[in-house]
């Protein structure tokens, strides 16, 4: 038996398609019918979530946008290797008719995400999950991405604090006794976040037509469990299925979540449009697509938000090898008012705006210590500061870590909003930002020797609480996820391979840095069941070895998790 896959989905066919096709033909052996198998343990209640017909709906989206997947990733490494290589992005000729079109919107908010003011981001095990929709959030970041360490433990149980909550059925008990419920009168509305198109789900694996069996797409896994099992309630809610989209570069990208929103509510039976989704504007290639992606969207767009973090690692990553003019200060000094990120933010703002979708600030990453009035104090006046720069440049809201940060930056929207849910009508026509703005990585600052330690130090820290299962971690009074830790590992590769010194004159080199990392494992508290050696040894490899992973967590993930 053979079969011509045919997709009802939109999607126009790339030249990198178009030449695949050409060799392979459009014809495959049908071999298999296309199934999920769970390769992890099922522990108590996963059941809930792996039902048949729960997998069916994996298996299915699989079958369908499994390829195309493929297909994007393979792009993703072709433009990497362009501008490692001296061409720089810029702002795509043929997709120009779109940007120049001015009569064209995307859906804008589903209910509940009129007012997005303050948004409060975090893991979704019960504790967090409880504390979030206690908080007093206008919308909860529901994180299965950069603030979820993805063991097997936590994607699916991440799943069931959702579904246990969606059903006002969510409580919990900790290791010391004590309880957490749901006390709020309103919480937040949800808005999930599931890992990105690079990441796999080694627990589950999917066999295609042809008989071909591989770790399933991570992204497809936990859209797939969280919309089967959540979207007709939450409708029935008066909120919705939403999403925040990580890690996108292109709108290619953000055309086949498009196909994967249509077919989800084709077969779950939503009108279309029910989806809404927020795309994290985190990567460079990305920024210069903006447009282009609300396009994609438009039928599911709720909006844009400025992913800071990504959005350095990113610069990093596609720079890393191309001179001294793009090698970066000290993480601390790369904020938000440094060129390249002034340009971005901008731009994504006038961009949202044009198009009826909110803009969406980012995460300042100091956070209150309740034992440290001091601690507290500062972070209170920087985050201030951040949230006042974001309501003044035209952000309709903005992300907060830690409940007791969302009076603080609700002040500096309240000040600017007052009783409007947003800002739309502020279109910025005073932004003009070129392409080269958009890579200015002039900073004028030094690399100093404590920023180099702090680089090590921080990154040894977190990558053995991730091991642990521990995506978001307080440490020296910051909070870092994965993403934090991508710029402090890449930053140490980029300088090492660029030949950088520290302001001090001391040359930065694998053997220094090496030597650091013995500093960091002497220094730190031990436990006989820690992960510092792993952690250690992990960051040698992503940081001091010869290649780049593209992502920490890709070797991770598969050697530890």
């Amino acid at each position: 038996m053979t079969i011509t896959e045919t997709h009802t989905e939109t999607h126009t066919e790339t030249p990198a398609e178009t030449r695949r096709r050409a060799w392979t033909g459009p014809v495959a052996v049908q071999t298999h019918e296309p199934a999920i198998e769970v390769r992890g343990e099922m522990h108590p209640r996963f059941d809930e979530i792996l039902t048949p017909d729960a997998l069916d709906f994996v298996t299915a989206l699989h079958d369908r946008f499994a390829g195309r997947r493929h297909d994007r990733l393979a792009d993703r490494m072709r433009r990497r290797f362009e501008i490692g290589n001296g061409v720089d992005p810029s702002f795509r000729s043929d997709t120009a008719h779109i940007r120049e079109d001015d009569s064209w919107r995307v859906a804008g908010a589903g209910p509940g995400l009129e007012d997005r003011r303050v948004e409060i981001t975090g893991p979704t095990d019960p504790k967090m999950t409880i504390n979030a929709l206690n908080s007093g959030a206008g919308v909860w970041l529901a994180d299965q991405e950069d603030a979820t360490s993805p063991t097997w433990r936590n994607v699916i149980g991440g799943q069931l604090s959702l579904r246990d909550a969606i059903r006002g059925e969510l409580e919990h008990t900790g290791p010391d006794g004590r309880r957490y419920a749901v006390t709020a009168e309103r919480t937040p509305t949800i808005v999930m976040r599931p890992r990105g198109w690079h990441l796999t789900e080694k627990h589950l694996a999917y066999t295609d037509r042809t008989g071909r069996t591989l770790d399933a797409s991570g992204s497809l896994v936990d859209f797939g469990l969280y919309a089967f099992h959540n979207a007709v309630r939450l409708v029935e809610n008066g909120r919705g299925p939403y999403f925040y989209l990580a890690k996108l570069e292109s709108s290619a990208e953000a055309q086949l979540w498009d196909d994967v929103f249509s077919f989800t509510e084709r077969r779950l039976g939503l009108p279309h449009g029910t989806i809404r989704a927020t795309v994290l504007i985190e990567t460079l290639p990305a920024a210069f697509e903006m447009d282009e992606i609300l396009f994609a969207l438009r039928d599911h767009c709720a909006g844009l938000n400025a992913g800071r973090w990504d959005y350095i690692f990113s610069m990093i990553k596609n720079y890393r090898g191309r001179g001294a003019r793009f090698v970066l200060p000290d993480r601390s000094a790369v904020t938000m008012t440094v060129p390249f990120m002034r340009a971005y933010t901008e731009l994504l703002v006038k961009t949202c705006h044009r198009r009826g979708a909110h803009a969406i600030g980012g995460m300042s990453a100091f956070i209150p210590n309740r034992r440290n009035p001091e601690v507290t104090r500062a972070a209170f006046e920087k985050v201030a500061a951040d949230k006042r720069r974001e309501a003044g440049d035209g952000f309709d809201g903005t992300w907060v870590a830690h409940p007791d940060l969302i009076p603080v930056a609700r002040a500096e929207f309240d000040a600017v909003l007052g009783e409007r849910p947003n800002q739309l009508d502020r279109q910025r026509d005073d932004v003009e930002v070129a392409a080269s703005e958009l890579i200015d990585c002039h900073i004028g600052l030094p690399i100093t020797t404590a920023g180099v330690r702090a680089n090590v130090s921080v990154a040894v820290r977190y990558l053995e609480a991730w091991l642990r299962g521990l995506g978001a971690v307080a440490i020296d009074d910051l909070m870092e996820d994965a993403a934090t830790a991508e710029i402090s590992r890449s930053q140490i590769w980029q300088w090492i391979h660029q030949d950088r010194t520290t302001d001090d004159g001391t040359p930065i080199t694998r053997e220094w840095v090496d030597g650091l990392v013995d500093d960091v494992l002497a220094e730190v508290e031990r436990r006989d069941d820690d992960r510092f050696d792993d952690a250690a040894a992990l960051f040698r490899e992503v940081a001091l070895g010869s290649d780049f992973p593209a992502f920490l967590t890709l070797p991770a993930y598969a050697k530890y998790l």
